[in-house]
């Protein structure tokens, strides 16, 4: 396909398009919305077709709904109830959020040319947020590459106390399941000294968490060898000058980590802490309970983590079963 010139966009955008509703004044918004968005905003003709294709979707709603076909001065009366009526249609229809927020920001788009052209104003379009996109989940790693990852951080650096600081975060993130932020903000203090250990997390709500011998092992070796002062209120976890470590100091540990031992970009800091949730659930744990273990306020939230769990256990059906690999 030859890529089309400036001017020919701009000559695409004043052609009357197919389809026009027949109320004039809505037909010439249409028009001259085209032709603003090719010489303001450099829409190309492709461009100007999904925006188009996205505005006639409502439009043929809004007959059905109205019980006619729709004028400006219709638009200018809509309500939020109306907008969100639409998107209703849309999410029967199946259409992905994604396409969905797309097609509402082209709407906006429409809606805020009309009103700069001072052909109608309905601010009702603004009340009404996109579809949340379907939230997603890192990539658990393996058992096998969790373990891994343990002993790999210690080799990353010849600095013996920052070596040992690694390793305890790490052994924290995965062996307790802590938010990265949770981790980095516990004090001195708030170090796992016993079995549990409190936890402050999200809306500052507290929880117990179970802590295993190896997790304070390796928080007591890395205190041993801080170089800075550790009063109960400092930071447990500090940088090479003795401040607050970065949550980006983590991040990058667990680049150097990824690319030792090949693992996915999904594998960072926060995909230990579900590594965390889902290797206890594949080896039998409660949802319940691991939804405490975690903070989580719904679990909905947790349930998330059966998806994920039920994937693995249907790939490792297919590639092992012998029916599976039957025709």
């Amino acid at each position: 396909m030859i890529p089309q010139t400036a001017d020919e966009d701009r000559a695409a955008a004043d052609a009357l398009p197919p389809g026009l509703p027949p109320d004039p004044a809505l037909r010439d918004a249409i028009v001259r919305w085209r032709r603003w968005l090719t010489a303001e905003r450099g829409a190309s003709i492709h461009t100007l077709t999904n925006y188009q294709r996205d505005l006639f979707f409502f439009l043929r709603f809004l007959t059905d709904y109205l019980g006619a076909e729709p004028t400006l001065a219709d638009l200018g009366k809509l309500t939020a109830a109306d907008f969100r009526s639409y998107l209703a249609h849309r999410t029967a229809e199946g259409i992905a959020r994604t396409s969905l927020g797309r097609a509402m920001s082209t709407l906006r788009g429409f809606y805020r040319a009309c009103d700069r052209m001072g052909l109608m104003h309905n601010p009702a379009i603004d009340l009404v947020r996109n579809p949340r996109p379907p939230r997603s989940i890192p990539k658990p790693l393996a058992e096998a590459e969790a373990m891994e990852v343990l002993p790999t951080v210690g080799e990353l650096t010849d600095t013996p106390w920052i070596a040992a600081r690694d390793t305890a975060l790490i052994t924290l993130l995965y062996g307790c399941g802590l938010r990265i932020g949770e981790a980095l903000g516990l004090t001195v203090a708030d170090r796992p000294t016993a079995e549990t250990m409190r936890v402050l997390g999200k809306g500052r709500k507290e929880r117990l968490v179970p802590v295993l011998p190896a997790v304070r092992q390796a928080v007591d070796a890395y205190l041993a060898l801080r170089p800075h002062p550790a009063p109960p209120d400092s930071p447990l976890f500090v940088g090479a000058c003795g401040g607050p470590l970065s949550p980006r100091m983590a991040q990058r540990t667990m680049e150097k980590v990824r690319h030792l031992l090949g693992l996915p970009e999904t594998a960072t800091p926060h995909a230990l802490r579900h590594s965390f949730a889902t290797h206890l659930l594949g080896r039998g744990g409660d949802l319940r309970t691991i939804q405490e273990l975690l903070g989580h306020a719904n679990l909905s939230t947790t349930q998330r983590y059966t998806e994920v769990d039920a994937a693995r256990l249907k790939s490792v059906y297919d590639s092992a079963h012998p029916r599976a690999r039957k025709g």
